[in-house]
């Protein structure tokens, strides 16, 4: 069993987060849940982003960037947004 990590929201996603329909927030809350528990899951959809100190969790339309920090064992979720606006 691996030590959970902190799951470190900004504000701008948290934002976000409060602001999706009830169906999304749950899902996503889900998701973040378990990334928490473990980034390596393989369960879950996640891709390093080219270039850059980023991760990108999927669900469904929506997208979680996020920073992984190991040493200290906390994921920084930077944004929430839809698919299409993700990598703006």
């Amino acid at each position: 069993m691996h030590n959970p990590y902190s799951l470190l929201i900004r504000s701008q996603a948290k934002k976000k987060l409060q602001g999706l329909p009830k169906t999304d927030r749950f899902r996503i809350a889900e998701k973040l849940e378990q990334l928490g528990r473990n980034p390596d899951d393989s369960s879950l959809d996640i891709k390093r982003l080219e270039g850059d100190p980023y991760f990108r969790l999927r669900v469904g339309n929506w997208r979680v960037i996020f920073e992984r920090h190991d040493v200290v064992r906390i994921i920084t979720i930077e944004k929430i947004k839809p698919r299409g606006d993700a990598y703006k």
